[in-house]
């Protein structure tokens, strides 16, 4: 039943992987139906079905996304730039880039405005169909449990105070003009000077993207019996000056101390749920009395969620000194 989606999720990576390795010779459609067993025809049809998108469209709208990074983070030259990424000229790919971002590269390199792009697709996710995990393989039981202090910062966000879990939150989002997760994300994706960035670009998680959780007396009580308000942004340095997309928010975010509850590496596919259960439970059971600290619920403290199963399942919550 969800075998296409699996199908088109592998040309999906192998697309990432090609364009990351420059492999302009396996970026075809020829070859990356031979790689499935399928025809060309075939392959494009259920590539549109299931992504929305016509194949050649998805493979530029991602070739630009990784040329903007370069724009952006590096000083070769445009036309080196255009080169690498498929394009024939320095002015085809101008006009490609203004096309789909408004400004061109040079005007983009100057001043690197948030736009929006074309993150990567997902369209294949266990959890989203409901299918849960298949099994443990590396999991370990130990929840990694510390103390820190965060410098201020700034949080660059969206926010909703009706949701319920990321999945709500999404559904919520998609209902406002602007707010829905491939804008969101593709916007957040372009900002420059992320906190958390690791220059990944495969998902969210790789590019400073994290959920936060604002303690406000509007949001909804949580199962820890605190108002809470969920958020999805980005941490940024306290002298980020760069605009700031109209439908976010940014948000000053004190120094603080926080306790951390932090999961090792896992598979997303079989043991997400799992490592879910295991945090909380390690929340639940720690007993703060005897750490000294106790639960900071003051309103405006902010809580933050790192989900990356290549190197953490990590909760961050804020604490005071008894």
């Amino acid at each position: 039943m969800y075998e296409w989606q699996q199908q088109i999720q592998i040309i999906i990576d192998e697309i990432d992987r090609c364009i990351k390795q420059r492999r302009d010779d396996a970026l075809t459609l020829c070859s990356l139906s031979r790689h499935l067993g399928y025809s060309e025809y075939y392959v494009t049809r259920k590539f549109r079905e299931i992504s929305g998108l016509q194949f050649r469209d998805y493979l530029r709208l991602r070739r630009l996304a990784f040329a903007l990074w370069e724009v952006r983070d590096s000083r070769r030259s445009l036309l080196e730039i255009a080169v690498d990424y498929g394009f024939s000229s320095h002015e085809a790919f101008t006009r490609a880039f203004k096309a789909v971002y408004g400004v061109t590269p040079s005007q983009y390199r100057r001043n690197p405005m948030p736009v929006v792009l074309r993150t990567k697709l997902h369209p294949f996710d266990r959890y989203f169909f409901g299918l849960g995990e298949i099994g443990m393989i590396k999991s370990t039981d130990e929840i990694k449990i510390y103390f820190v202090t965060i410098p201020a910062h700034k949080f660059l966000h969206i926010r909703n105070y009706e949701s319920i879990g990321y999945w709500d939150f999404w559904q919520k989002q998609s209902q406002i003009p602007g707010q829905d997760c491939e804008t969101i994300c593709g916007l957040l994706d372009s900002v420059k000077g992320k906190l958390d960035d690791l220059g990944g670009s495969e998902s969210n998680s790789g590019s400073g993207q994290i959920c936060g959780y604002l303690i406000d007396p509007k949001g909804r009580i949580c199962s820890w019996g605190i108002p809470l308000a969920e958020c999805y942004g980005v941490r940024l340095p306290m002298d980020y000056s760069g605009e700031i997309p109209p439908q976010m928010l940014l948000t000053d975010v004190p120094e603080g101390e926080y306790i951390v509850f932090e999961h090792g590496p896992f598979s997303y596919d079989q043991e997400n749920r799992s490592v879910e259960d295991k945090v909380e439970e390690a929340m639940q059971s720690f007993d703060y009395e005897a750490s000294g600290y106790c639960l900071d619920t003051t309103p405006g403290r902010m809580m933050y969620l790192y989900h990356d199963p290549e190197r953490f399942w990590k909760m961050v919550r804020p604490v005071r000194k008894l």
